[in-house]
């Protein structure tokens, strides 16, 4: 057990280190009003570097903490399923090093923009379909299962909100409440 709680400290500090180091990189950064991967956009100050050694390790520990944990998670049937789906959160964080977006994350632009779209697309909707499926685990409470769903519409009404023009301004800010109120729950579960 003290295993699991020091790779769950290890991706904690990373996830930190990547997101306040990487914003020391890049001049002009906002983890307010700007998505996690504009740290590492095309053409952005330090992007390899912060794409290296902050989005692929992120990515790494997070898939070894999701294996780690597997035989351990009481779930099974259709909410293993539904917790396997969650690998997508760490494939999102080593594809956003392997298929960057473009300065300002656009939605449509160049084809690595256009794959990092689509990349985010898919980890959005399987995260939110692994969370819906986590509720499904045998013998959990009601309200533990009211709450996995909570979480899964969270994250998905974060996912939309940020993608509004009118919260540009605060999309970064949408995206970080997302990622700590499903990383949080996981690692405390």
């Amino acid at each position: 057990m003290r295993y699991q709680r020091c790779l769950i400290l290890l991706f904690v500090a990373m996830y930190l280190l990547m997101l306040y180091g990487g914003a020391v990189l890049k001049p002009g950064y906002s983890a307010l009003s700007q998505y996690i991967s504009e740290l590492g956009a095309t053409g952005s100050a330090h992007a390899r570097l912060i794409s290296l050694f902050g989005f692929i390790p992120v990515g790494m520990l997070a898939a070894l903490l999701l294996l780690t944990f597997s035989a351990k998670v009481p779930v099974s049937g259709i909410s293993r399923f539904g917790y396997w789906l969650l690998m997508f959160e760490p494939l999102a964080w080593i594809g956003s090093a392997l298929a960057p977006c473009d300065l300002g994350c656009p939605i449509t632009g160049s084809l690595s923009q256009l794959l990092h779209t689509l990349l985010g697309l898919f980890t959005y909707l399987g995260t939110t379909l692994g969370l819906v499926l986590l509720a499904t685990t045998p013998g959990i409470r009601p309200l533990t299962r009211m709450l996995w769903i909570a979480l899964a519409v969270l994250w998905l009404l974060l996912f939309v909100l940020m993608g509004l023009d009118s919260l540009q301004p605060w999309r970064g800010l949408l995206q970080r409440l997302a990622e700590w109120c499903v990383y949080g729950t996981l690692c405390i579960s």
